[in-house]
């Protein structure tokens, strides 16, 4: 129904885990008026074992659309460089999502969700990283925020609307110009097609041919697709036969997303190079029964690659794993409207024209309420970024998001790194030696720019 492409962060797993403690802080429902004054607690995670406590850096993550000890727990550059730096380490959940409930069981219902955006979410972390700068009217340590894909918006869109409080941030994999009219609605998915091209040219026709083949198979009631595909829900009709197909868009996209050279384990675990991997089922030119089979044999790797699943549930859409973002849907539906569309020429999707109106219906049916398409690219800038400063903004060009992304520096302090052989923020993940060169050059670049963004505070301090 919406484009819930939700920006994950797909993270190779650290084997021994990363310590941090677990707090809670007490932030105002809402931020911007005067006649609620209900307040909750928003959870944050700290470990301060390299800092130094006269005048160390925060580094300070701006969580996203999941639980705040995922993104924690993978992203390895803040971790990697802490004590290099001698900085503390906070996590900050974003309301609405993990713990962080302002009604509890209830948040997300109609009634209760409308608290939920990026400008309350910013206005909460302002109010943490004041309080945890001893509410002091000048500040003490340096911050530097991070932020990987929604999370990396909220990095820049902090430092656009808090620079007294954020001294640089590294933004990475921020689609900043996928909203209405700035890019056209099929770059992603021509990136996602490109992905699998390099791959292997015969990969993307096999997928391209395959939708029809899928849809003259589930036009049979007694189809056996429930067992060929081990799926743990047989394909009855129409609408399951959608779902279906959604499905398979989906894992595409996010096999796209998620080709590191390594394997992850984020959302689901996967070998490294995972668009390669599946391809080499899909490598000659197939049809009917044999392609349904290549088609199958990708299932199993992207949703039992490590033998533990006993079925594919395809009903449950992108609500897999352990990301928890079921609260994106309303933020897509309000002010993160991202136009999606295929058109079956430039890509290797059905085609499915971008329709505002039609979405703009079903999220009013859904949620009670209309987009404003225009009201994220008002409030943040969009691409009129000339009077920003101090952040870095890094896209890998394997990533589908790259295309809403910035790749062309702003200015001397809002700056572009380009990987090119980059997935999706590939540059905040730990170390590992099968990085890319690109990427180990777009880490020392984001060194150089904190060493500077600190060095600049404490002039001015």
């Amino acid at each position: 129904m919406f484009p819930q492409l939700v920006f994950v962060l797909c993270l190779l797993s650290a084997s021994s885990g990363y310590q941090f403690e677990t707090k809670w802080f007490r932030v105002p429902l809402d931020h911007f008026g005067y006649q609620r004054n209900e307040t909750f607690e928003i959870k944050y995670l700290v470990n301060d074992s390299y800092w130094d406590r006269g005048n160390g850096p925060i580094f300070f993550y701006t969580g996203n659309e999941g639980q705040i000890e995922l993104f924690a727990q993978h992203t390895g550059f803040m971790w990697d460089i802490a004590e290099e730096f001698r900085a503390k380490i906070v996590f900050a959940e974003h309301r609405y999502y993990g713990g962080s409930m302002p009604f509890g069981n209830q948040s997300l219902d109609n009634n209760h969700v409308g608290y939920l955006s990026a400008a309350q979410a910013l206005a909460d972390y302002a109010d943490l990283i004041t309080f945890l700068q001893g509410n002091s009217m000048r500040a003490k340590y340096p911050v530097i925020a991070f932020g990987g894909s929604y999370g990396g918006m909220l990095a820049a869109y902090f430092r656009m609307k808090y620079p007294h409080i954020v001294a640089g941030s590294i933004a990475a994999s921020a689609p900043i110009h996928m909203y209405p009219g700035m890019v056209p609605c099929e770059v992603f998915h021509r990136i996602v097609t490109s992905s699998f091209r390099v791959a292997s040219p015969a990969c993307v026709e096999n997928i391209r041919r395959s939708w029809a083949v899928v849809k003259n198979v589930t036009s049979n009631p007694n189809n056996t697709l429930q067992k060929d595909w081990k799926l743990c829900d047989a394909v009855k009709n129409s609408t399951d036969s959608e779902l279906l197909m959604d499905f398979l868009q989906s894992m595409y996209e996010t096999l796209a997303m998620v080709n590191y050279p390594f394997p992850s384990d984020f959302l689901v675990p996967l070998p490294g190079q995972p668009v390669r991997v599946v391809c080499q089922y899909l490598n000659d030119t197939l049809s009917n029964v044999k392609l349904m089979e290549g088609i199958g044999k990708v299932l199993q790797v992207f949703t039992n690659y490590d033998g533990k699943s006993k079925c594919v549930d395809y009903k449950k859409g992108e609500d897999y794993g352990n990301l928890d973002a079921s609260g994106w849907n309303y933020q897509a539906c309000t002010e993160m409207i991202m136009p999606m569309c295929t058109t079956g020429v430039d890509d290797m999707f059905q085609p499915k024209p971008w329709n505002l109106t039609a979405f703009a219906e079903d999220c009013h049916k859904t949620y009670g309420v209309y987009p404003r398409p225009d009201a994220a690219r008002i409030q943040y800038g969009g691409d009129k970024l000339q009077a920003a400063s101090n952040i870095v903004f890094s896209n890998g060009l394997l990533d589908p998001w790259a295309g809403g992304g910035i790749l062309n520096s702003i200015s001397d302090s809002v700056v572009a790194v380009v990987m090119i052989d980059g997935a999706h923020h590939l540059d905040l993940m730990p170390a590992n030696e099968k990085d890319p060169t690109s990427v180990r050059m777009a880490r020392e670049s984001h060194k150089r720019h904190i060493r500077n963004w600190i060095r600049a505070f404490r002039k001015q301090n």
